[in-house]
């Protein structure tokens, strides 16, 4: 088209260049210079960047699905392995199955429930090892996933409130701790339990504002507790050589139970959420039924878990099934503690 307009223009002298021209020639003039170099962007794929720019630009909100979640934990650490369910002959059973309760005539128990509950103080003996508690052997048999849930939120814990504050929030919970049991205990003996809790009359106890959210939140339980027949007592189980403080021995809406309270700040609505503590109950009437301070035999057991904010408690019962289950895992519990002792004393006797 080019070379046909300039002839043309050139044939004709008179005829006015159009404006046009100026665009040719400029055109012309661009096409004889030498190329420029290549742009460091000239290469890219311009494929994938245009698919790169629509996902992100139609992506307002999270593409996340828990599918895409799953598919992108396999890619990077690969594809999970469920562990086989453990057969029975993989389940660890005690190696000797120390009995639950003992034989017993059970007509005093009546007896025991009509005197004023029992409190046992813990016998220090002055030159005598003293058995281990049963809270300690549970703080040093502890599983490995225990351990380090533990650990975790205790590194928390000690991030949010540093050292001090951490420290300063154990005494607190164990004076508040303290505190409760006083409470509960002053309830119980006063027969305050049985009162409409929601009337207080003039000779109500009074509670320290630390435990008053502690106190309300248990209000209803309270009314079925009654005839206590031990308190803060000492138990003592002198073949399995192991002893320990019981919170309470009363009858929970007529059926006798060793009664756990515990404390929370957070909802603990399942049995599953108190760890360890049925297997600390089920120690402790294990315990007092081999115990010849107590003229009776306590099958059941009540984990009560108190509110700091006051909203209603919730009682875990252990019918005697439960008990029995937890006997044997508390059975476990200290063959693992009397290994660990061995192997401490071995590895001593090294160095």
């Amino acid at each position: 088209m080019f070379p046909l307009m300039l002839t043309r223009l050139a044939g004709c002298a008179d005829v006015p260049v159009p404006k046009c021209s100026s665009l040719v020639y400029r055109l012309v003039s661009l096409s004889s210079r030498s190329p420029k170099k290549s742009s460091p962007y000239s290469s890219f794929d311009g494929e994938r960047y245009s698919s790169l720019v629509r996902a992100v630009m139609s992506s307002r909100v999270s593409s996340q699905t828990p599918e895409s979640l799953h598919a992108e934990d396999e890619h990077v650490y690969g594809p999970v392995v469920q562990a086989a369910a453990p057969s029975a002959s993989q389940v660890r059973t005690p190696k000797t199955l120390h009995p639950f309760k003992h034989d017993q005539d059970l007509s005093a128990t009546a007896e025991a429930e009509m005197n004023h509950p029992l409190r046992i103080s813990l016998n220090w003996i002055q030159g005598k090892r003293s058995p281990p508690s049963v809270t300690r052997i549970l703080q040093q048999t502890l599983s490995a996933e225990q351990i380090f849930y533990l650990e975790r939120w205790k590194k928390n814990m000690i991030a949010e409130l540093g050292e001090i504050g951490f420290k300063e929030y154990g005494q607190n919970l164990f004076r508040q701790g303290k505190l409760f049991h006083s409470a509960v205990e002053k309830i119980l003996v006063s027969g305050a339990a049985q009162r409409d809790t929601d009337s207080p009359r003039e000779d109500s106890p009074a509670f320290p504002p630390e435990i008053e959210g502690y106190m309300r939140s248990i209000s209803q339980i309270l009314k079925d507790v009654s005839a206590p027949s031990a308190i803060e007592s000492a138990v003592q189980h002198d073949t399995l050589n192991y002893r320990g403080i019981v919170d309470c021995v009363a009858r929970y809406r007529g059926v006798l139970c060793v009664i756990d309270w515990k404390t929370s700040e957070k909802p603990k609505p399942f049995l599953s959420n108190t760890y360890d503590n049925p297997i600390q109950v089920a120690a402790y009437a294990g315990a007092l039924n081999s115990d010849k301070n107590y003229n009776y035999q306590v099958e059941n057991g009540l984990i009560v878990i108190a509110y700091k904010d006051g909203s209603p408690a919730h009682a875990h019962e252990l019918n005697q099934e439960t008990m029995l289950d937890h006997w044997r895992k508390w059975l476990l519990r200290l063959e693992d503690f009397s290994e660990q002792k061995s192997r401490d004393s071995s590895n001593a006797e090294k160095y």
